[in-house]
């Protein structure tokens, strides 16, 4: 079975999720949509690098959707919802290739 990078699934949550709210019209959805990911993306960061980088990075994730609206509001939706996509995968990327290296 081929694995998706935690960092993409995190990413695409939170590109999904809006896509799924604006798309919709239904935010609940989105919502839906956006923890999902959110959980596996977590179950995956548990599994690949532990639970405190677990919690760190599900930390971020919310941080990074609750930081795009503010952000939205200075440079747009999509390039805020891209913006912190971008962020959390780095963040993910950089915290579960550490765990692998070890």
């Amino acid at each position: 079975m081929v694995r998706i990078p935690a960092a993409a699934v995190a990413a695409g949550g939170l590109v999904g999720g809006y896509g799924v709210a604006r798309w919709t019209r239904k935010r609940p959805l989105g919502g839906v949509a956006l923890a999902a990911a959110g959980s596996l993306a977590a179950y995956e960061w548990n599994r690949q690098a532990g639970p405190r980088a677990a919690a760190g990075l599900t930390v971020a994730y919310v941080a990074a959707f609750a930081g795009s609206h503010p952000l939205a509001k200075k440079v747009g939706a999509w390039p805020a919802v891209f913006a912190v996509a971008g962020g959390v995968a780095a963040a993910s990327r950089a915290v579960t290739r550490r765990a692998t290296d070890d």
